[in-house]
């Protein structure tokens, strides 16, 4: 997910842990075949995110895709629309990179790196006109709460590198992280919420199949949309 930095701290913190995770077949394939193609190596400098995807089109950033089965299934369903995503974790990566093959997107990136400094050194500033953050790492341990990606820093950072009426949407299963959120993103001057509170799940967010098995069990999920003036 991303590296957080404090004041006066030796290490960054970071929001999320690499694991070890196993690589079927078909990823390491679509990785090695694919990866040329759609895998952007990271680099220290702004992309020219026109450039990268062939078109000028709005540009949308999805970090933390998981396995992408939801990043698939959005880009496929807005072909106009490209999308940036960005997931630390090789098996992720090589699960999207065979999804992008099995559906023939053309409007999908993946960058795999820490994604705090992907959003500080890749992105220009008004570059993008939205983000997406689905279900990041609650770290539910209250210790473990300063390693959350949603924090005021990183917040700023994302609010800076929208347009104009670029929007920031989450989405979390957990009540007291939504919470968190929602403060911080309220906090924020650069954004403003776009409802009164918490806000209804938009229509390009589908659900996931986690997702519906926790709501027939009666577990909640909130969805925040604030945007950029």
């Amino acid at each position: 997910m991303s590296e957080l930095r404090t004041e006066g701290a030796r290490r960054p913190i970071r929001s999320f842990v690499l694991r070890a995770g196993r690589m079927g077949p078909g990823q390491a394939r679509a990785l090695a075949e694919l990866g040329p193609r759609y895998l952007l190596p990271y680099r220290p400098e702004a992309l020219n995110l026109d450039a990268v995807f062939g078109r000028a089109a709005p540009k949308v950033l999805e970090i933390g895709f998981g396995m992408g089965e939801t990043t698939a299934r959005i880009a496929a369903e807005h072909p106009d629309i490209d999308y940036l995503g960005v997931e630390v974790h090789t098996p992720g990566v090589g699960a999207l990179l065979k999804r992008i093959g099995e559906l023939n997107l053309t409007n999908l990136r993946l960058v795999q790196h820490d994604a705090t400094e992907v959003v500080r050194h890749m992105l220009a500033a008004a570059s993008l006109d939205g983000v997406h953050i689905f279900f990041p790492d609650p770290w539910p341990k209250k210790r473990h709460h300063k390693r959350r990606l949603i924090q005021p820093d990183f917040v700023r950072l994302l609010a800076s590198r929208l347009k104009p009426g670029g929007y920031v949407h989450l989405a979390t299963d957990w009540e007291d992280y939504a919470r968190q959120m929602l403060a911080v993103l309220s906090a924020e001057p650069g954004l403003a919420n776009t409802a009164q509170g918490f806000a209804p799940r938009p229509p390009y967010r589908p659900l996931t199949k986690f997702e519906q098995r926790g709501l027939r069990l009666g577990h909640g999920v909130w969805d925040l949309v604030f945007r950029h003036p």
